[in-house]
C-alpha cells in the first residue's frame, strides 16, 4: 500500500503525462491547422459577403433616402407651383367675374335708359294724341255751344279750326307764362 500511496503521490491527476501532452498538442496543432486552412477562409468569406451586403444595404438605403428627399423637394416645388397657379386662376376668375358684373350692369343701365326713353316718347305721343283729340272735342263743343247761343249753325269747318286753334294757342301761352 505504500506503493500505491507513493505512486499516487508521484502521479498528479491534474498534470497529464508528457507523452499524452505531446500527442494532445500535436493533435491540437493538426486540428487548428486544418481549421485555419479549410474552415477559417470560408467563415471569413461568408463574413466578408455579409459585411458587403450590409454596407451595400446601407449605401442603398442612403441612396434611397437621398432619392426620396429629392422626390420630396420636387413634390414640394410642384405643390407650391400648383398653389400659385390656383391663386392666379382664382384671381383671374375674380377679375373676369367683376368685369362681367360691370358689363351686365352697363347693359342693364343701357336697357333701362332705352325703356325710359321709349316710355317718354310714348307718353309724349299719347299726350299729343290726347291734346289733338281734346282740341277736336273742345272745338266741337265750343262750336255747338256758340251755335246755340247765337242761334245759328256755325258749321264752316275752316273758320272753326282757325278759331279753335287760335283760342287754344292763347290758352297754352297763358299756361306757359304762368309757370
Amino acid at each position: 500500500m505504500n506503493l500505491l500511496v507513493l505512486a499516487a503521490e508521484t502521479e498528479n491527476p491534474l498534470v497529464p503525462p508528457i507523452p499524452e501532452l505531446v500527442i494532445g498538442l500535436i493533435a491540437f496543432v493538426i486540428v487548428f491547422g486544418f481549421l485555419a486552412k479549410k474552415l477559417l477562409p470560408n467563415i471569413n468569406k461568408v463574413l466578408d459577403e455579409r459585411r458587403e451586403q450590409i454596407e451595400g444595404g446601407i449605401e442603398k438605403a442612403e441612396a434611397a433616402q437621398t432619392e426620396a428627399q429629392s422626390v420630396l423637394e420636387q413634390y414640394k416645388a410642384q405643390l407650391a407651383e400648383a398653389r400659385h397657379e390656383a391663386a392666379r386662376l382664382r384671381q383671374e376668375a375674380l377679375e373676369q367675374g367683376t368685369a362681367l358684373k360691370e358689363e351686365l350692369r352697363a347693359e342693364g343701365q343701357r336697357q333701362r335708359e332705352e325703356i325710359i326713353a321709349a316710355g317718354h316718347a310714348q307718353i309724349a305721343a299719347d299726350r299729343k294724341a290726347a291734346s289733338q283729340a281734346l282740341r277736336q272735342d273742345v272745338g266741337k263743343l265750343a262750336t255747338d255751344l256758340a251755335g246755340k247761343l247765337v242761334g245759328e249753325s256755325l258749321e264752316d269747318v275752316a273758320r272753326q279750326s282757325r278759331t279753335i286753334d287760335r283760342f287754344l294757342s292763347e290758352l297754352e301761352e297763358k299756361a306757359e307764362a304762368a309757370r
